[in-house]
C-alpha cells in the first residue's frame, strides 16, 4: 500500500504542540496569555486545550 501525496495529517486541534513555535503563538494569542504563562500552565496541566482553558477559569 502506498502513501497519498494528496491526503496531509491535519493537527490535533485538542492538543497544544509547545514545540511548534507558530502554535504556540497562536494558543497565547488565543488564549490572551504570554508564552511563558502558556508554557508554565501546560508543564502544569499538561497539553490539552481544554485542561490549560479550564485552568485558566
Amino acid at each position: 500500500m502506498t502513501d497519498s501525496l494528496t491526503k496531509k495529517n491535519q493537527p490535533d486541534r485538542s492538543k497544544i504542540n509547545m514545540n511548534q513555535s507558530h502554535e504556540v503563538r497562536y494558543w497565547a494569542k488565543h488564549l490572551n496569555i504570554s508564552k511563558d504563562e502558556l508554557r508554565k500552565i501546560v508543564e502544569k496541566v499538561g497539553n490539552s486545550a481544554a485542561a490549560v482553558r479550564k485552568e485558566l477559569g
